[in-house]
C-alpha cells in the first residue's frame, strides 16, 4: 500500500486554502466597487493577498510570492490612507486579482505562465499611482544569530527617534519536529514578521544539547522576536498560521506601545510570554502552549475527495432502487398495511430519504464562486469590445448540486460574452438614447418551484428580429416565407449555425454559441427560454434541477407505457368531464379549473405512442406549473404512484427526443423514462413523433 506523501497532503490542502482566501479577495473588491470603502474592507483584501504570500514562500513558490507581495505593497498603502481607491485603480486592482487566480491554479497544476504578463499589470498599476517598486524586489534577507546578538534587518526606514511610538509585540516561537516533518521551515516566518515592520530576532541556542547527545528528529532552536509595527495582533498572528499547532507560540503586545492619546496603556492579550519548555525526547505528544484567543469558536470542516462523494450518491441510488423493490414486493404479497413488514418498510422508507437528503446536502455547494469567475469574463469581454460593462449578481448563495455548477460555467460564460458583445450597445449609442454610458449585466439564481431558475440579462438594445429573421432566412435555416412569431424569431438564436457578428473575433462569429449553450443546459435536464424588449434588453432564463441523482416523481401509465414526470411540477390532478372540457378550434382543447381556461395536451399523442383521443370526457389530466407561473394540462392514462426515483442518464448513442430528460430503474426492474413536461408543452405545436420513431425502453 502505498504511503501518502505528508508534503504533497499540505500543499493541497494551502491551495484549497488559496481559493477560499481568493473568493474573500474578491468579496473585498467587489465591495469597494460597490462603494464600500470602509477600513475593514480594505483589510480583507490586503489579508487575502498577504496569507497567499505567506504560504506561497513555505513552499517555496517564488513567482507568487513576488507578484503578490507588490500587490501587498499597494494595498498596504491603501490601507494605511496614502492612496485614495478610484474607479481606475480597482480596474488594476481586479486584473491583479485575475492574474493571482491565475497564478495559484498554474502552481496548483504544475503549469507556467509568463513573467511578463504580471510584470505588465504592476506596471500598469505602479504608472497609475505613481509608485517605483520594481516587479522583481525581493524582500529583506534574515541571517540567523545566536541568543543576545540583536539582528539589524536594515529595511530603510526611518530613524524611531522621529516617529511615534508604535506598537511592540514580543513574539516566543519554538518550533515542534512535526512542524518540519510536515515541510515548513522557520525562515520563511521570520522573513514574513520582516516585512511587517523592524524585528529584533533573537536565536536561543541554549538547549542544544552535546553533538554526541543530538537527536535528528528533535528541535532545540527556539527564537524570541521583538517587532514594532503598525499592524495589529491578528496580522502578526497570520504569519504562523499554516504552522498552527506544530509550534509552541505566544504573542504578547508590551504595554506603552500604543500609538493613541489614552494615557492608559492598552489591556495586554490573552497570549503571555512564558518559560519554553524543554524539549520532548521521547514519543509523548508536547503540550500545547496557550493559542491566540479567537472571537468565537471556527466549525469544523473536513474534506473529502470528490470521488468518495460520488460512490456515497451512487451507494444510495441504488439503496433507493432496492427499497423501491422491497416496497412492491410486500405489496404483492398481500400483507395488511398495518403489518409489522409494512410498518418496518415505513420507516426504512423515511430513513431512505434521510440518508438521501444528507447526501444531496453534501454534494450542494453555492454559486458564487462560478458568480466570481463570470466577473473575470464581464471585465475580459468589456475591455476586447471596448465598452464600459459592470456585472451585477444576485443571489449567489443559492446552492446548487456541485456537477450542475461544474458543467453550468461553459454555456454561462457563452451567455455572458454574448450579453456584452451583441446585447449591450456600443457607449456612444447608448448615450444618444439616453442611457447610461456604463451597461449593465446581470446575473442572479434563485430556487423556484423545486428548481433552481438562473438568469442573465441586459439593459441593452433587445433583439434586432427583422435582421435575426433575415440572416436565418439568407443562411437557409428557414423558408424564405415562412411566418414567425416574435418567440418564435427569438428562439432561431439557438439554431446551429447561427450569428448575428459580421466579423469573426475571441468573441463570436464562428457560429458556435447558443446551439452549444441549449445543449449543454438540455444535457443537465434543463431549459432556457428568452424574453426581450426592443430597447430595454434580452432576458435568458435556465431552468435547472437541484440534483442530477434522485428526485421525487409521479409514476404515470399513457398508452401501456410507463412514465415519470417530477412531482415538482405537478399543481394538481383533475378528473375531465364534458362540463369542464371546451374545444377553442379543432385540435386545441382547454379544460376549465375554477375561473381560467387551462389548454389541454394529450401526452400520448405528442410523444407518439397514440392518435389523438376523440374524447377526454371521463380522462385524468395534471396541472404543470411552468417556470413563469402558467398552467397547462398534460392527459394521462393513469397515475399509478408517487415515489423517488434515481436518474440515470441517457447514452449518446439514443434517440434523443424532445421533452425527454432521463430515465430510471423502477422497484420491479422495468425502466422508465423521465419527461420534461414543460418542454414537452413548449412543443406542442410542432408534428409529434412518427410511429417509427416512437420512444420505446424495454427492460
Amino acid at each position: 500500500m502505498t504511503t501518502p506523501d505528508p508534503m504533497a497532503e499540505i500543499r493541497a490542502s494551502f491551495f484549497v486554502e488559496c481559493d477560499e482566501l481568493l473568493e474573500a479577495m474578491q468579496d473585498g473588491l467587489q465591495a469597494l466597487e460597490d462603494g464600500t470603502d470602509d477600513a475593514e474592507t480594505i483589510h480583507v483584501v490586503f489579508r487575502a493577498v498577504h496569507s497567499i504570500k505567506g504560504g506561497a514562500g513555505a513552499f517555496g513558490l517564488e513567482a507568487l510570492v513576488r507578484f503578490s507581495h507588490h500587490y501587498e505593497s499597494v494595498l498596504d498603502r491603501v490601507r494605511s490612507g496614502e492612496l485614495a481607491v478610484d474607479i481606475d485603480l480597482l480596474k488594476h486592482f481586479f486584473r491583479a486579482a485575475d492574474h493571482l487566480s491565475d497564478l495559484v491554479r498554474a502552481n496548483r497544476d504544475g503549469t507556467e505562465i509568463p513573467s511578463s504578463a504580471g510584470d505588465a499589470i504592476l506596471a500598469e498599476m505602479d504608472a497609475h499611482i505613481g509608485a517605483g517598486v520594481p516587479p522583481d524586489e525581493v524582500e529583506p534577507e534574515i541571517e540567523f544569530q545566536p541568543l543576545g546578538l540583536a539582528l539589524d534587518l536594515d529595511l530603510d526606514l526611518p530613524a524611531l527617534d522621529d516617529l511615534p511610538p508604535a506598537p511592540q509585540f514580543k513574539i516566543c516561537f519554538a518550533p515542534d519536529a512535526e512542524m518540519f516533518e510536515t515541510g515548513n521551515d522557520v525562515f520563511p516566518i521570520l522573513r514574513s514578521l520582516a516585512a511587517l515592520g523592524t524585528c529584533d530576532i533573537q536565536c536561543d541556542t541554549a538547549r542544544v544539547p552535546a553533538l554526541s547527545d543530538i537527536v535528528p528528529e528533535t528541535s532545540y532552536l527556539s527564537w524570541t522576536i521583538l517587532l514594532t509595527s503598525e499592524v495589529d495582533e491578528a496580522e502578526v498572528a497570520s504569519v504562523f498560521e499554516f504552522v498552527e499547532g506544530l509550534c509552541k507560540l505566544s504573542i504578547e503586545r508590551l504595554a506603552g506601545s500604543d500609538t493613541t492619546d489614552n494615557p492608559t496603556p492598552p489591556p495586554v492579550s490573552d497570549q503571555v510570554s512564558e518559560p519554553l519548555p524543554e524539549p520532548e525526547t521521547d514519543s509523548a505528544e508536547p503540550e500545547q502552549a496557550p493559542q491566540r484567543a479567537t472571537p468565537a469558536a471556527a466549525r469544523s470542516v473536513v474534506r473529502v475527495d470528490l470521488d468518495r462523494i460520488e460512490r456515497l450518491v451512487n451507494l444510495v441510488g441504488e439503496l433507493v432502487i432496492n427499497q423501491a423493490m422491497l416496497a412492491q414486493s410486500l405489496q404483492g404479497a398481500g400483507l395488511s398495511p398495518h403489518s409489522d413488514a409494512m410498518n418496518g418498510l415505513e420507516e426504512f422508507q423515511r430513513l431512505t430519504r434521510d440518508i438521501q437528503d444528507s447526501v444531496m446536502m453534501i454534494r450542494a455547494q453555492p454559486v458564487k464562486p462560478l458568480f466570481q469567475r463570470m466577473s473575470r469574463i464581464v471585465r475580459e469581454a468589456s475591455a476586447a469590445v471596448n465598452k464600459d460593462v459592470r456585472l451585477i449578481t444576485d443571489g449567489d448563495a443559492t446552492e446548487v448540486d456541485k456537477t450542475v455548477i461544474e458543467r453550468l460555467a461553459d454555456p454561462l460564460t457563452h451567455m455572458i460574452r454574448n450579453a456584452v458583445d451583441h446585447g449591450l450597445e456600443p457607449t456612444h449609442e447608448r448615450v444618444a438614447n439616453g442611457k447610461d454610458a456604463q451597461g449593465r449585466v446581470t446575473l442572479s439564481a434563485a430556487h423556484r418551484s423545486g428548481r433552481v431558475i438562473i438568469e442573465v440579462s441586459d439593459d441593452g438594445g433587445g433583439i434586432n428580429r427583422p435582421r435575426v429573421l433575415q440572416i436565418a432566412m439568407d443562411k437557409g435555416l428557414i423558408p424564405t416565407d415562412a411566418t414567425l412569431s416574435d418567440s418564435e424569431i427569438d428562439n432561431l438564436l439557438f439554431l446551429p449555425g447561427f450569428s448575428t457578428a459580421d466579423t469573426v473575433s475571441d468573441l463570436s462569429g464562428r457560429g458556435v454559441g447558443m446551439d452549444v449553450v441549449r445543449t449543454a443546459i438540455q444535457s443537465l435536464g434543463g431549459r432556457i427560454s428568452i424574453t426581450s424588449t426592443p430597447g430595454l434588453g434580452t432576458n435568458f432564463s435556465i431552468s435547472l434541477p437541484l440534483t442530477l441523482a434522485v428526485l421525487d416523481g409521479m409514476v404515470i401509465e399513457v398508452a401501456d407505457e410507463t412514465l415519470v414526470l417530477p412531482l415538482n411540477v405537478v399543481a394538481e390532478t383533475v378528473t375531465l368531464s364534458a362540463e369542464t372540457l371546451d374545444a377553442i378550434q379543432p385540435g386545441l382543447d382547454v379544460v376549465r379549473v375554477r375561473d381560467g381556461l387551462v389548454p389541454l395536451f394529450d401526452l400520448g399523442y405528442l410523444l407518439g405512442y397514440r392518435a389523438r383521443k376523440d374524447s377526454y370526457v371521463d380522462g385524468v389530466a395534471l396541472l404543470i406549473t411552468h417556470d413563469d407561473g402558467s398552467l397547462g394540462a398534460l392527459v394521462v392514462d393513469e397515475i399509478q404512484d408517487q415515489r423517488q426515483v434515481v436518474i440515470k442518464g441517457l447514452d449518446d448513442t439514443l434517440y434523443r427526443a424532445p421533452g425527454i430528460a432521463a430515465a430510471t430503474i423502477l422497484g420491479d426492474g422495468q425502466i422508465a423514462l423521465i419527461v420534461d413536461p414543460s418542454d414537452i408543452i413548449a412543443r406542442a405545436g410542432e408534428p409529434p413523433h412518427a410511429k417509427s420513431q416512437k420512444i420505446r425502453m424495454e427492460s
